[in-house]
């Protein structure tokens, strides 16, 4: 049984989501987010080499700078679940109907993929433990359709992975439509099973003599090799773009405990759960990100991160368990162990994509049907959306490219969403905020929102440039899909709760006030001119 969330929306029969957990249930569903490490890693560190440490703790500590904007906005919706994207949205649409839904979609478009990028993982670690090299298990595949004119060797295909990979989304899918309450348990015995075994992998070297102080020298990226053999890069033009490349990967990892605040409508005091659930997941990010890569890149040494596998990330596991050493017995469990990690992180993609797709039903962005939920508050049209949408996804057998695809997105959210603290601060200065961030920290976060604009087009240009095509067509495909909820579904006119958002019904006014004047059209401006001087600066020297 299904029924729609909010008595406000079209239809609604005054269910809601259930207002049942506090910041400790929202902090182990965000603790999920660390785990993206296992996505990036391997990319990053066969990218940049000892400076792979450095990388991963300079973004988190920049990731940890940007959360205190979003957990001052966050506290000013207490009755919206979605995360910042939805937050930010109601800054963004008085300046334009259309930039309002553009933060949420792309912040869907950006989580979403997490499901099908870590299952994929899970899927490719899974078969190597059970299958030899060669074994025909692993050889096996039926190509559907050639996407050769987009990458070279990029296709969608059924293979063990992907079977092993839709295995493991519905097995995620069932603990999430049990309602938040039970996901938020379920979630805290994944964290005991995934993120314990994952430290101690990680500290396990720091305390022996198999870390090797040596491999995090000299402090120089990589130069691309297609013979095996160690080449480090100078600090000019090419060793800068091969840099900015490794934070836009890492980035992708770092920066998303953000989602702690996706559930702000179920918490039971919004006003303080908000903020000490991003804050609490936050400094969780920054131990992961600071000890896993170091013990990584201390143990493993340059070379082994030239691997095939390590650079594609579908090896990570194997590489992890023989840094704790042992045989096959101890590397099957240790992998086991990752795997639960992967679903960790799936997992929490699942709760809070899900959520974003909910509220953007609610708020009128997107297809009314999305703001439904079943009888347990969980929002479960949503999920299914999300549950068809990474079913296709995993067709797809190139890793890095949904990756690439899916950051592309994402970094253009963090943007838009930095820039709506200010907005918030401008247009709405004597809104209630249970926590206002200091001046300083507001202004850090919209001058990092540039900063990222700049590695979007960068990391575009360096891992994909066909891939930050496809992001930037994904991210305009919210056009007709706002066009048909706004216009065809909903006749012009917002719902009931969006207008109280937007203070329209309270005032009689017809259109929001505004004060910033042309300000957030000369940001976004100029975020586009950063992205635009990031590619160029990598494709100039890059070749």
């Amino acid at each position: 049984m299904t029924t729609d969330i909010d008595s406000h929306a079209p239809g609604g029969h005054g269910l809601n989501l259930h207002r049942t957990i506090t910041w400790k249930h929202a902090f182990w569903l965000a603790a999920g987010a660390p785990a993206l490490v296992l996505f990036t890693l391997g990319p990053v560190s066969s990218t940049v080499g000892p400076l792979s440490p450095v990388v991963w703790i300079v973004s988190a500590c920049c990731a940890l700078l940007q959360a205190f904007a979003y957990a001052e906005i966050s506290g000013m919706f207490p009755n919206k679940s979605g995360g910042a994207s939805v937050f930010g949205a109601v800054a963004w649409v008085r300046y334009g109907k259309i930039l309002g839904p553009i933060s949420v979609w792309v912040n869907w478009l950006a989580w979403s993929p997490v499901i099908a990028i870590g299952v994929s993982l899970a899927g490719y670690y899974l078969i190597d433990i059970l299958f030899a090299a060669g074994a025909p298990a692993r050889q096996w595949e039926i190509t559907l359709v050639n996407l050769g004119f987009l990458q070279e060797g990029l296709r969608l295909r059924i293979d063990a992975v992907y079977l092993a990979a839709w295995l493991m989304v519905l097995i995620v899918f069932g603990i999430q439509h049990r309602g938040i309450l039970r996901a938020a348990r379920a979630q805290i015995a994944l964290a005991v099973v995934a993120l314990i075994p994952l430290f101690a992998i990680a500290l396990s070297p720091l305390l022996t003599d198999s870390f090797d102080w040596s491999n995090l020298f000299p402090l120089l990226p990589l130069l691309p090799s297609s013979d095996g053999q160690v080449h480090y890069a100078q600090w000019d033009g090419l060793g800068v773009s091969i840099l900015l490349a490794a934070f836009f990967g890492a980035s992708y990892a770092t920066y998303p405990f953000e989602t702690a605040v996706c559930y702000t409508r179920e918490f039971r005091d919004p006003g303080k759960d908000t903020y000490r659930a991003i804050m609490s997941a936050g400094i969780l990010a920054l131990l992961v990100f600071s000890i896993v890569p170091l013990a990584f890149q201390g143990v493993l040494g340059v070379e082994a991160l030239l691997a095939p596998g390590i650079i594609s990330g579908t090896e990570i596991g194997s590489a992890m368990a023989t840094m704790v050493g042992g045989g096959v017995i101890t590397k099957t469990i240790i992998v086991g162990f990752l795997i639960m990690t992967l679903l960790f992180s799936v997992s929490t993609a699942m709760a809070g994509s899900s959520r974003t797709l909910y509220q953007g039903g609610v708020d009128g962005w997107l297809p009314r049907y999305l703001g439904r939920v079943n009888n347990k508050g969980a929002p479960v049209a949503a999920m299914m959306t999300d549950l068809v949408f990474n079913m296709l996804l995993l067709l797809l057998n190139d890793i890095i490219f949904l990756l690439v695809v899916s950051n592309v997105t994402y970094l253009f959210f963090v943007f838009m969403n930095l820039q709506s603290g200010w907005l918030h601060r401008i247009d709405r200065p004597t809104t209630p905020r249970p926590y206002r961030a200091p001046d300083w920290l507001i202004a850090v976060g919209a001058m990092l929102g540039f900063v990222n604009m700049f590695l979007l087009g960068a990391g575009g240009a360096f891992w994909a440039p066909s891939a930050l095509a496809v992001g930037v067509f994904a991210s305009l495909m919210i056009l007709p899909v706002f066009w048909w909820r706004h216009y065809v579904q909903d006749g012009g006119v917002f719902p009931n709760q969006m207008e109280d958002d937007m203070h329209l019904r309270a005032s009689g006014m017809d259109q929001p006030q505004t004060r910033a004047g042309m300000l957030p059209y000369a940001a976004l401006l100029g975020g586009g001119m950063m992205a635009v001087a990031g590619y160029w600066f990598v494709a100039s020297h890059v070749s």
